[in-house]
């Protein structure tokens, strides 16, 4: 499955903005998009390109921040052999690859004060000088810039030029955050899930509880961190159902932890024959998922009963050890919330636990918490 080619969803967020992409796709005026990191500026910028007149020329992208500065030049506008040090051959630049396309400037706002001269000069111009060279070269081109930053203030700080941005944010466009559109949410899960799925199994699923949880989280990182959370559920639980009870801590967006240990301690851990972790993530999860946890060998039960009540006597009829066992551990965690007052995160120091591990243990043993 390809990528999406426009913003997914039904909310009236997405359908405005498809609807604006397809209004000013064939203008040749500059387009300025601006909006929160992973919120999609790229991908509204190719759309803007295939809905165009342009489509049969390239889509040039370029990202501003990860080019040196003293770089950009060369990258934006291309050179001559000689002109500098290690210009070993002529370079086509971003601009002339573009001619009869679209060139997408991502991360305008991190631009250096001397390139946004030699820009502005090309886009009043529409000429490119390529550095080395004494000829200017003729352009084509439909400039889509962006930036995850507010140029306004840039301006006011003193690091962006106002007629640079005034050049550049002809047709103004904002990609939403995607907690401003939290009814899209199940729609781009079902799209990546697919997307991501691998072939020898269906594409993960979420039960009704994941399924609330991930609708409701705030999605900082936005469709990106969407993306990659589901790229990584694929690997890891390829064609399972997932339940949030199951997920190990460290593969959960921080956001989502606090909620998951709320469900352990309302409804208990979750036992499912479908969600099988990987062998590589159990021993973050403290063997949790399992239904029973390894019996200790011989000289750890001695080393616990010996530590937690003395020597004990073994009663001539014997005795449960694994009743014992979770006796003692009982007993354990009981004192450990009490000195710690009831306070889970700090009882789970105190026994050097993983938190849901403990919360598994805390309603296994019906005791209570702060």
């Amino acid at each position: 499955m390809k990528a999406p080619s426009h913003f997914i969803g039904t909310s009236p967020i997405a359908q405005a903005l498809r609807r604006l992409i397809s209004t000013i796709a064939n203008s040749a005026a500059t387009v300025l998009i601006t909006g929160e990191s992973g919120t999609g500026k790229e991908l509204l910028a190719r759309s803007l390109h295939e809905q165009s007149d342009r489509l049969g020329g390239s889509f040039v992208p370029i990202n501003c921040s990860a080019i040196p500065k003293e770089l950009l030049e060369s990258e934006l506008f291309g050179h001559r052999k000689g002109s500098f040090t290690g210009a070993v051959a002529d370079r086509i630049g971003r601009f002339e690859l573009a001619h009869g396309g679209t060139i997408f400037l991502d991360e305008i706002g991190d631009m250096s004060l001397d390139m946004q001269v030699k820009l502005l000069r090309v886009l009043q111009e529409r000429v490119i000088d390529p550095v080395g060279s004494t000829r200017q070269i003729p352009i084509d081109v439909r400039v889509i810039a962006a930036t995850h930053r507010d140029l306004e203030a840039e301006i006011q700080a003193g690091r962006f030029r106002e007629d640079l941005y005034y050049r550049l944010n002809v047709l103004p466009v904002v990609t939403p955050p995607l907690r401003e559109r939290p009814q899209d949410i199940p729609e781009l899960l079902n799209f990546y899930a697919a997307h991501y799925r691998t072939p020898q199994a269906p594409s993960i699923r979420f039960n009704a509880a994941f399924l609330d949880a991930l609708v409701n989280y705030a999605w900082p990182g936005n469709v990106r961190e969407l993306t990659n959370l589901m790229d990584r559920f694929s690997t890891l639980y390829a064609g399972q159902e997932l339940d949030i009870r199951s997920i190990p801590p460290s593969l959960l967006p921080k956001g989502l932890v606090p909620i998951q240990e709320q469900m352990l301690l309302q409804m208990g851990p979750c036992i499912s024959q479908d969600m099988t972790p990987p062998p590589e993530v159990l021993a973050e999860m403290g063997g949790s998922a399992m239904v029973d946890q390894p019996v200790p060998q011989d000289n750890e039960v001695e080393s616990i009963i010996m530590l937690a009540q003395g020597m004990p006597h073994l009663p001539p009829e014997g005795m449960s050890l694994k009743d014992r066992l979770a006796e003692i551990e009982r007993n354990i965690i009981e004192q450990a919330l009490e000195r710690s007052q009831g306070n889970v995160s700090r009882t789970a120091k105190l026994l050097n636990l993983q938190r849901t591990t403990l919360i598994e243990k805390i309603n296994k043993y019906d005791l209570r918490t702060a």
